[in-house]
């Protein structure tokens, strides 16, 4: 009985999914205020842009930097008050996953890892830059993958995450 426990172990040891965070770090980050310090000086209603993207590229053997993108733009009376952009990134370990899933974890839950960092990171340089803190909404990443995935689907692309 001991040798059919010891099979079973090594078989599910063999096909077993593991997921590892090597390293978290900013990759790039910029700050600009071009209207300042006009800006400071007019009442504060702020039009908040956000675009993200995301990209996993493999660097080693079963071993991949995904990095997510982050430019957020303020407008206050229709001139930008600052520009954010963040390049939050992260080393992760993955193997056992098949071509499908692995590109789930790199699209999906991968950059859900990073974006409270980013979104750390994009706060703290807003409040730094003097302007009323910024914290951003949560993202779902699952959602805006299944998304990609439809859009490539339809356009006949691949399924790789940009």
């Amino acid at each position: 009985m001991a040798d059919t426990q010891g099979n079973s172990q090594a078989d599910a040891a063999q096909g077993e999914q593991q997921f590892g965070i090597q390293k978290i770090y900013v990759k790039d980050v910029s700050f600009e205020s071009p209207n300042a310090p006009q800006s400071f000086t007019e009442a504060w209603e702020p039009d908040v842009s956000l675009e993200l993207n995301t990209n996993g590229t493999g660097i080693a053997e079963d071993t991949y930097e995904v990095v997510l993108s982050l430019t957020v733009t303020v407008k206050n009376a229709e001139k930008t008050a600052f520009l954010v952009e963040v390049q939050q990134a992260g080393i992760f370990h993955m193997s056992g996953f098949n071509e499908e899933d692995l590109a789930g974890m790199l699209g999906s839950f991968c950059p859900n890892i990073l974006f409270p960092y980013a979104r750390e990171a994009v706060s703290d340089m807003v409040t730094r830059g003097g302007f009323p803190q910024l914290a951003l909404a949560p993202v779902n990443f699952d959602a805006l993958y299944a998304q990609h995935l439809e859009e490539q689907a339809k356009s006949g692309g691949s399924t790789a995450v940009n």
